[in-house]
């Protein structure tokens, strides 16, 4: 696991190429096809020196949730061990994780007259003022909760709205995932955020120069889509729609995109702070790749 732009992908794909390794993707926006510049999503020549599964099978108007996931990746997980290989999850979608690792709350769907009717209100009052809704029901969310991450707070207050009760209080009766096998945690972390933001940067810039314009222009004219489905909330797709739809220009897109990518990052370094047993390498430093081999070698000992 590791931020966005700590180079995941590229050390996974290597790690196939040494070990028994079958890659399964951990990523909320890899799972829709047409999304595919913004999401960095591997391509065709990747694919096929290392599949990856769970990525590129949704349509971008269905929801995806960490319960779903959960359930594929554990299909996933049986179907590899059954091949004789080793699974090797692979992203920054720390929830996934979560849900895999930790087990899952008994919380309520997703109610969409719910959740357009809170978009509805962000859009007149801002995502900041709904933070300020939470930190009133359910002040240990809040907490949690950075007011810029308009997904997570819409859905704590969905919970609340549905149920009369804090998400922290439904989360207290985690369900025990009961995983029936060992699990061994890597972790990609760089030592200095400069380092990160300036990835982030470079690599933002080079989606809008590959055609991350078009890719979301593509998804506009099918009609069907809108902001407030889970696929178009990932980083770069909703300030580009933004910019499509002539809220401001492309540069500032661009400027906005770069940001809401480094908010993410920060806080995928924040969850995996608090991840158990977790084999932490810095990625900002010379040769990770041959670091990171070394550490799954000595972890396989003679495999």
């Amino acid at each position: 696991m590791g931020p966005t732009a700590s180079g995941k992908t590229d050390i996974a794909v290597d790690l196939t190429a040494r070990w028994p390794f079958e890659i399964i993707s951990v990523d909320s926006a890899m799972v829709y096809k047409g999304m595919d510049i913004g999401t960095a999503k591997p391509d065709a020549d990747t694919l096929t020196r290392a599949p990856h599964r769970l990525i590129d099978f949704l349509d971008p108007a269905e929801p995806y949730s960490a319960a779903r996931f959960r359930d594929d990746a554990m299909a996933a997980i049986d179907e590899i061990h059954a091949t004789g290989r080793i699974p090797l999850l692979v992203g920054g979608t720390m929830l996934y994780y979560r849900a895999l690792l930790q087990g899952l709350s008994d919380l309520p769907d997703a109610d969409p007259t719910i959740r357009a009717r809170l978009e509805a209100e962000a859009e007149v009052e801002g995502w900041e003022a709904l933070h300020r809704r939470l930190v009133a029901v359910d002040p240990a969310a809040a907490r949690r909760i950075h007011p810029n991450d308009p997904q997570r707070i819409q859905r704590a207050l969905e919970v609340h709205a549905l149920t009369g009760r804090p998400m922290t209080e439904l989360q207290q009766g985690r369900k025990a995932p009961n995983l029936p096998w060992p699990v061994w945690r890597i972790g990609l972390m760089p030592a200095q955020r400069t380092w990160l933001h300036a990835r982030i940067a470079r690599r933002f810039e080079a989606m809008m120069a590959a055609g991350l314009e078009a890719e979301v222009e593509a998804l506009m004219v099918r009609g069907d889509l809108h902001l407030g489905l889970p696929a178009l909330r990932a980083v770069g797709y909703r300030q580009v729609w933004e910019y499509l739809a002539g809220e401001y220009d492309r540069d500032e897109a661009q400027r906005r995109g770069i940001v809401a990518t480094r908010q993410l990052a920060k806080r995928q370094i924040t969850w995996m702070r608090s991840e158990p047993a977790l084999t932490v390498i810095e990625c900002d430093r010379p040769a990770v790749a041959d670091r990171v081999r070394r550490t799954v070698a000595e972890h396989l000992g003679g495999l």
